[in-house]
């Protein structure tokens, strides 16, 4: 039978990946890839770095919704995280309030991707995690 925690884990998955596809959205649809690619030259960034990051972003929430090894995944997206908050809002102070945004919402997004990177990938996924599915033999 599943845990009741396997339903959290569910939940802040699909939650996750609905809030990657947002911003994968945002930079394709309205800021374009272009865009987006000059924006990152413009803060420093490889231009051809914005590509690999709306893939990361769309592949990364694809992953994340359907539970497609979810917890690695999870893991693997938090570089991306941090690199938002040191390279893009970090100067920005703490609010996200702030003129450009500051760090506290990209924070708390990579506390959430290494929560479920500890709790795995909850009911419904299509890769359970190892652990548990030895648990279920």
């Amino acid at each position: 039978m599943t845990d009741t925690k396997d339903y959290g884990a569910l939940l802040l998955r699909v939650a996750l990946a609905l809030l990657f596809f947002a911003h994968a959205g945002l930079k394709i649809f309205v800021f374009t890839p272009a865009g987006t690619a000059q924006f990152f030259g413009s803060i420093g960034l490889p231009p051809a770095l914005a590509y690999l990051v709306m893939l990361a972003e769309m592949a990364g929430g694809l992953a994340l919704l359907t539970g497609l090894y979810a917890r690695w995944v999870a893991l693997a997206l938090v570089p991306l995280m941090l690199g938002t908050i040191f390279i893009v809002h970090g100067a920005n102070g703490f609010w996200f309030t702030a003129p450009g945004g500051g760090w506290e919402y990209p924070a708390f997004w990579t506390v959430a991707l290494l929560v479920q990177f500890l709790i795995g990938d909850g009911a419904y996924a299509l890769r359970p995690s190892v652990r548990r599915a030895l648990a279920a033999a």
